[in-house]
């Protein structure tokens, strides 16, 4: 993805390393699901997908098959049948040769670039990120295989059921795994709905000194219970306000939102500051803030 890990875009999913009931990822974590055959690059909110992210080819290879013209949707019960044997929705296959190929899942619908046959070379733009198939946000699900075999491209040399120990990646420049973190914060006068912080639409800059309220919300991915968000607010006054929200389950993705009322004579004017800290078995693991003007 023409895109930076970490920054424009987050690992959501890795390769499912147990063949039985349950999930592991290939450090015996549990950012997976039962069964899952790919690493899943995705976009912070539905905002990016619809400015447009390329998908890139992985390595040089022939073009064995694409489809496009899925629409763009969340999966829900209404449009399950839609999807039906189609799960990878808008995609592309490679042919890297000697058993090797790669696969593209969930392109944005009319976005792909390319025709089966066609020679193309590594960063070759395939498409753009989107959300077509069975999947509930925008994001690339990448496959590897050799011989038909899912190849973990953290951990090629899987074998089965084998997770935890290092391994050379198969990656040009290595990436760190994250165990959860923040995909995105911001400010609100309430608090937001969930659909608004997924698609970007949540999160103001500025507001009224007599809004109704001052909200800060966190959009985060990979929980475990006990978990804590650590939230403060700061304004030109100091302190507004700080609170610990503990997260009980293990989720994909979840939102937390806190705030304050407006007093009576309204929020003193001038800059905002909300800090918000991922905290895991009493250490931070991931961190971010958010700035607002009070007019």
């Amino acid at each position: 993805m023409d895109c930076t890990v970490g920054d424009t875009c987050y690992i959501q999913n890795y390769v499912d390393h147990n063949s039985g009931d349950g999930y592991l990822d290939f450090t015996c974590g549990p950012l997976s699901y039962n069964g899952h055959k790919g690493t899943d690059f995705a976009l912070p909110t539905r905002r990016a997908m619809e400015i447009g992210v390329d998908v890139l080819a992985s390595a040089d290879g022939v073009v064995k098959g694409t489809r496009d013209g899925m629409k763009d949707q969340i999966l829900t019960a209404e449009n399950a049948a839609y999807v039906e044997g189609r799960d990878c929705g808008n995609g592309v296959v490679i042919d890297h040769g000697q058993g090797w190929e790669t696969q593209y899942c969930h392109l944005k619908q009319g976005s792909v670039q390319v025709a089966q046959g066609d020679k193309i070379t590594v960063g070759t733009v395939l498409g753009e990120i989107g959300l077509s198939g069975r999947t509930q946000f925008p994001h690339l699900h990448i496959s590897v295989r050799q011989g038909g075999r899912v190849v973990d491209p953290f951990f090629p040399d899987r074998g089965s059921d084998r997770c935890g120990e290092a391994r050379d990646t198969m990656w040009a420049d290595p990436l760190a795994y994250e165990a959860g973190g923040l995909i995105r914060a911001g400010f609100e006068t309430g608090i937001p709905d969930y659909g608004d912080v997924k698609s970007g639409a949540a999160g103001k800059t500025e507001i009224a000194s007599n809004a109704e309220a001052l909200v800060v919300f966190a959009f985060g991915y990979g929980s475990q219970p006990g978990d804590t968000l650590d939230i403060t607010i700061t304004g030109p006054s100091g302190e507004v306000l700080s609170q610990q929200v503990t997260l009980d389950k293990v989720q994909a993705q979840y939102f937390r939102a806190t705030g304050k009322r407006t007093p009576p004579r309204g929020w003193p004017k001038g800059d905002y500051r909300g800090d918000i800290t991922l905290m895991r078995d009493g250490m931070p693991l991931d961190q971010t803030t958010v700035a607002l003007t009070v007019k």
